[in-house]
């Protein structure tokens, strides 16, 4: 078992078609045997990704001591399939459709808890640690319950508390950080004990003042204050911002922010909010006229201070980078999905449909924790090319090019490369020496 799983793992960085399992045994040059052995890894459930991402989460410890903060992010993406009958397929928004004429499809809905890796020179990077399944309601489950977002993020973060306290670092700190869909009443009625969460809101957003203190009269007493100034009334105010500079991704960004004082949310009185209003400055187009975009509003929990009162969990400029970097998660999405093969593998049994996608997203973790900890985030060689000189971070296609030059590199799999001649007949020979080649030393 464990020889076919670290096969498996060489053909994903091989394969060059689709990664279904197939394709990835041609990769290997296993084209004369019987393929079922391996689909059975996934299909009866012998690789176990519970372990397996047990096992990841303790190694990313090594690259964040017990002192520090522990970062991670929480979305949702899709999976389309051609299938309403497949595990957990549901008619779901099409996010490829435009936006003045929204389709629908039928797709999987997954969970994906990354981990955001210390900053290096305003980068950081999103590996999936968790990868977990969020079906809707409406699909077609046969052998997992549906789940809701804001269901899959609790369990994310209470698995990670879970893990931290088995791995001797109860007492770590925890920042997750959230677009607009984990603004939800029922998330921040279950928020884990020891995690801040940090998630973007609305603008029209019904937010209350905390009670006050001394209530006299008979009755029960009061759970909440007065009705506030949604955040879109409160950044229509000129006054009251304050300038932080910043630097993401190599770039210096001059914001402006407000803090507000506590507020609540109806059905979550025990949770004190502060609500931060974020803006950038003023820009110029190319007709001269000044714009500024739309300012965001966030929500974060807040922490009692020495004094009894309610402040921000952390720094401002730590809340507003963390914020900014959660555009990493979007960007795993799109290498899982355009370069990866995310659910690409065709698996129709109820337990090898899940499982295949989740072994995907591990081995993407796992190839990138390792280029992580070989790199840093900035540390990797120089691009051979004299046009362009290479990204201040690295990418994927970057890291899978070393992975590849690496192993082939070695006597197991040595191709044969020559320069390409000018005559496309002699060409064609060539690519089938260079087929061969690379069969035989696949085979070797």
């Amino acid at each position: 078992m464990y020889q076919r799983v670290v096969a498996l793992i060489l053909a994903e960085i091989f394969v060059f078609a689709r990664h279904t399992i197939t394709q990835l045994l041609m990769a290997l040059g296993m084209t004369e045997q019987d393929w079922s052995a391996w689909y059975r890894v996934l299909s009866a459930g012998r690789f176990r990704y519970d372990q397996a991402s047990e096992i990841l989460f303790e190694q990313t410890l090594r690259h964040v001591s017990e002192d520090e903060l522990y970062v991670v992010g929480g979305d949702a993406t899709q999976t389309p399939r051609s299938s309403r009958k497949l595990e957990g397929s549901g008619w779901l928004r099409n996010r490829r459709t435009p936006a003045f004429m929204v389709g629908m499809h039928a797709a999987q809905r997954w969970f994906n808890g990354s981990w955001l890796v210390p900053a290096a020179q305003g980068f950081s990077r999103a590996v999936p640690v968790r990868w977990l399944l969020c079906f809707t309601e409406k699909s077609e489950p046969k052998a997992h319950e549906p789940h809701k977002e804001w269901q899959a993020a609790v369990a994310f973060l209470s698995w990670l508390r879970t893990q931290l306290s088995r791995c001797g670092r109860a007492s770590q700190r925890v920042l997750m950080v959230g677009d607009g869909h984990y603004d939800t009443l029922a998330l921040w009625q279950h928020l884990p004990q020891g995690v801040t969460l940090l998630a973007r809101s609305a603008k029209n957003r019904v937010l209350y003042s905390l009670p006050p203190l001394q209530q006299t009269g008979r009755g029960r007493k009061r759970l909440y204050g007065e009705r506030v100034d949604t955040p879109q009334q409160r950044w229509q105010a000129r006054s009251g911002w304050r300038k932080l500079d910043i630097e993401v991704r190599g770039r210096t960004r001059h914001l402006q922010y407000k803090v507000s004082e506590p507020v609540l949310r109806r059905g979550a009185p025990q949770r004190p909010l502060l609500l931060i209003i974020v803006r950038g400055k003023k820009r110029t187009d190319k007709q001269g006229r000044a714009y500024r975009r739309q300012p965001l509003p966030f929500l974060v929990n807040a922490v009692p201070d020495d004094d009894g009162e309610w402040v921000l969990p952390l720094p401002i400029d730590t809340l507003l980078f963390w914020a900014w970097q959660r555009w990493e998660l979007e960007v795993c999405h799109r290498e899982l999905k355009s370069n990866f093969g995310l659910g690409n593998k065709q698996c129709f049994n109820p337990h090898s449909a899940v499982l295949s996608v989740q072994w995907t997203a591990w081995v993407y973790a796992l190839l990138l924790l390792a280029g992580y900890r070989t790199w840093g985030l900035c540390g990797a060689p120089a691009v051979p090319t004299r046009w362009w000189p290479g990204a201040p971070r690295w990418s994927l296609n970057t890291l899978w090019r070393a992975y590849r030059s690496a192993l082939w590199g070695q006597h197991e799999f040595l191709p044969l490369c020559t320069p390409s001649p000018r005559d496309w007949a002699e060409k064609e020979v060539l690519l089938r020496a260079l087929n061969n080649a690379v069969l035989a030393s696949a085979r070797s």
